[in-house]
């Protein structure tokens, strides 16, 4: 189900210490998407109070593992966990250097023990590891920094289907817009321009329905909040954003918002949950028609799954929180906070 890294990528990393990312990588992490919207973010929850901020700070630290990685709700350390995990103490300011160097433990150790990463495991680190270099100050990767991007670049592309798009796992039948968004996000953070752009974004644009939204698979013809998204993100990178496209996002995330305040995953789903809320303000935000979220209701809902030893929960309905949905819950707060253009 996922492609074997072992012998490239991730395992030849663990035969070169420090564990870091510098060099010639920072300037392309410093201008990449996901850099940027932690550090809107981050800017917003300054005003954070002082208190509050601490809660969702323990909160968050009480997921970590001796081995310096943090859990989900269940289990040991995980990479996608350790990934949110690092973006939410980022934004809060809580990532200092021994707390970096820690978790750039378990990074080099995950490296090391797994036999095979899906595309969002080597997302999740690759994001992980170079935020914990940048924030820590951790010393400079010392490898070939051209031969490791050639490394990784064609790992990725083991995930790429003929439809343009790029598979959940290399065994895949077809492609994912989500997984394709997560795709180019890699090339992004690598310096380098992801092969075969028109291909992507006829891939995207296969994806858009009549309701103005993005589907998730092809044989889907409801569109979702998060593949919508994801698909906007893409397009808005690759600069194939007209106005038409972006009036039928616009339209589909005003249908999907919901009598709670916030967004349901689509129209047909009666409840709205945190993670639909967080991307569909993201998108808004992005496209530039925030001033349609109704921010008194969309902070009532928000504050709704806050719990109060810290955390943040899925939906209504969720009974438990973790370090995932702490940063989505976190980010719909400083998108809610931020200046409306």
């Amino acid at each position: 189900m996922i492609t074997n890294l072992k012998n490239s990528i991730l395992g030849r990393l663990t035969e070169r210490l420090p564990l870091s990312v510098k060099l010639s990588l920072g300037a392309a992490f410093s201008d990449s998407f996901l850099l940027r919207l932690t550090k809107r973010l981050a800017n917003e929850l300054r005003r954070l109070d002082p208190e509050r901020a601490a809660r969702h700070v323990n909160f968050t630290l009480r997921f970590q593992q001796a081995d310096g990685g943090f859990a989900g709700r269940e289990g040991g350390s995980d990479l996608y966990y350790t990934s949110f995990a690092v973006r939410t103490l980022a934004l809060l300011d809580a990532l200092d250097q021994s707390r970096c160097q820690n978790i750039a433990t378990y990074l080099k150790s995950a490296a090391a023990a797994r036999q095979e990463y899906s595309l969002v495991d080597l997302v999740s680190w690759l994001y992980s590891v170079m935020t914990v270099q940048l924030i820590g100050n951790l010393a400079p990767f010392a490898g070939d920094m051209e031969r490791f991007a050639d490394e990784v670049t064609a790992s990725l592309e083991t995930f790429r289907r003929p439809d343009g798009g790029y598979a959940q796992t290399n065994e895949g039948g077809v492609g994912s817009t989500y997984h394709t968004f997560l795709a180019a996000l890699c090339y992004e953070l690598l310096g380098r321009s992801a092969p075969d752009r028109p291909g992507i974004e006829r891939f995207a644009l296969s994806r858009r329905r009549d309701d103005g939204g993005f589907v998730e698979i092809g044989q889907m013809r409801r569109s979702g909040t998060n593949p919508t998204a994801a698909a906007a993100a893409l397009l808005k990178q690759f600069g194939s954003l007209d106005d038409q496209i972006s009036r039928g996002i616009e339209s589909f995330l005003t249908n999907v918002r919901g009598e709670e305040g916030g967004f349901r995953a689509n129209t047909q789903i009666p409840f709205c949950d945190l993670l639909s809320t967080f991307t569909g303000l993201v998108t808004a935000h992005e496209l530039g028609f925030a001033k349609l979220i109704d921010a008194e209701s969309c902070f009532r809902f928000v504050n709704q799954l806050e719990r109060g030893e810290g955390g943040f929960r899925g939906a209504a309905w969720d009974e438990h929180a973790d370090p995932e949905y702490t940063f989505y819950g976190l980010g719909a707060l400083a998108l809610l906070q931020a200046p409306v253009a």
